[in-house]
């Protein structure tokens, strides 16, 4: 099977395998040393020299933890959205009280670092910019070293979606000056879905105490104190996922970072000119076209749930669909995590045998 969707995705055998180990204490020494070994890959992945916290969350879960954390309900955000899941930032912290102002762009087009600039002046002040890394939904990554440098510029808390791409592609947290970015197993780690990880700056810090929204299980003073004082979670862990994590963490290190985006940018070459080799085309702006995710326009003749059909019914290859709007009229080939340009010949070789009998 060829699982080529944003997430969840492919997981390695070894890691598979270390799912399958019995429970141990949570409270005890053989999960802190797990747990402090694991933060500290972590730590390197995000490039950062502040706190890395884990939670037993799901992606959501860490936009909604960066949310109740360093912000206050009546506090105004500016919400940086390029689709779906910018949008679901701005849902969250509107669902706790902020007061956001959605400065949303046309599917398919990055974020302009000037058009931001010029919204903060027009309409300041904010406390803080909500934004997507990488847009699995239109297949298209930001620039999110110039709309740091505009955030900054206003002295603005940064809260990064970084979900699908932290570990896959560039994103020094301290070198951009990102306050919260969050990510998730399922996507670039090669691990199930189980755990959210999260880093944590200064300023931060300085917000969360401050930060009014209620909170209880997202608590980031609870863990951290929790993983300082005592080498635990505050909550019960998701303790397979965490064995699982840390074999996913010991294979990236063998590679390293630099192979790591060298390689996911390889094959997202090979999945935009294969696609394009097909008499397709990619969906977004090709400059910012994403290496962890091609979104494709759909045949002008043709049927893209039939496609999928096809695809995963008779190839077993499985792709996304669009989402919402685009329902219908992109398809979404997930490339991070284990992945080859051996796995994209395939996808390939299954498009071009299906797509014939698609458009006939």
């Amino acid at each position: 099977m060829q699982l080529r969707i944003p997430g969840p995705t492919p997981c390695p055998e070894e890691v598979l395998q270390a799912q399958t180990r019995q429970m141990i204490n949570h409270r005890g020494k053989e999960f802190g040393d797990l747990l402090q070994r694991v933060t500290g890959q972590l730590k390197r992945c995000f490039q950062t020299e502040g706190d890395v916290l884990i939670l037993t969350a799901s992606g959501t879960g860490a936009m909604e933890a960066a949310v109740v954390n360093t912000l206050s309900p009546s506090d105004r955000v500016l919400s940086v959205s390029v689709g779906v899941f910018g949008d679901r930032f701005a849902d969250i912290a509107e669902q706790f009280g902020a007061e956001v102002k959605r400065l949303r762009f046309e599917n398919g087009s990055a974020a302009d670092p000037d058009t931001v600039r010029r919204t903060i002046k027009a309409e300041s002040p904010f406390k803080a910019m909500l934004v997507t890394h990488n847009e699995t939904s239109t297949g298209l990554t930001n620039d999110l070293a110039s709309l740091s440098a505009v955030a900054k510029e206003f002295d603005l808390l940064l809260l990064v979606d970084g979900i699908s791409s932290v570990g896959s592609i560039d994103l020094p947290v301290d070198r951009w000056q990102c306050d919260v970015v969050v990510t998730a197993s399922q996507k670039g780690w090669m691990t199930p879905p189980g755990l959210a990880m999260v880093s944590v700056s200064q300023k931060a810090w300085k917000a969360h105490e401050q930060a009014k929204m209620p909170r209880f299980y997202w608590d980031f003073g609870k863990a951290k104190r929790f993983l300082e004082e005592k080498s635990e979670t505050p909550w019960t862990p998701a303790v397979s996922t965490f064995y699982a994590l840390g074999v996913a963490l010991n294979m990236v290190e063998r590679e390293t970072l630099p192979n790591i985006f060298a390689r996911h940018a390889r094959v997202a070459k090979a999945a935009r000119d294969g696609v394009k080799s097909l008499g397709l085309s990619i969906f977004p702006d090709e400059a910012f076209a994403s290496n962890t995710i091609t979104a494709v326009r759909a045949p002008e003749k043709g049927d893209v749930k039939e496609l999928l059909r096809i695809l995963r019914e008779e190839h077993k290859v499985v792709l996304a669909g669009g989402q919402r709007e685009l329902d219908g009229k992109i398809f979404r080939i997930g490339h991070l995590g284990l992945v080859t340009e051996a796995d994209m010949a395939e996808v390939m070789s299954a498009l071009k045998t299906t797509l014939p009998r698609v458009a006939a």
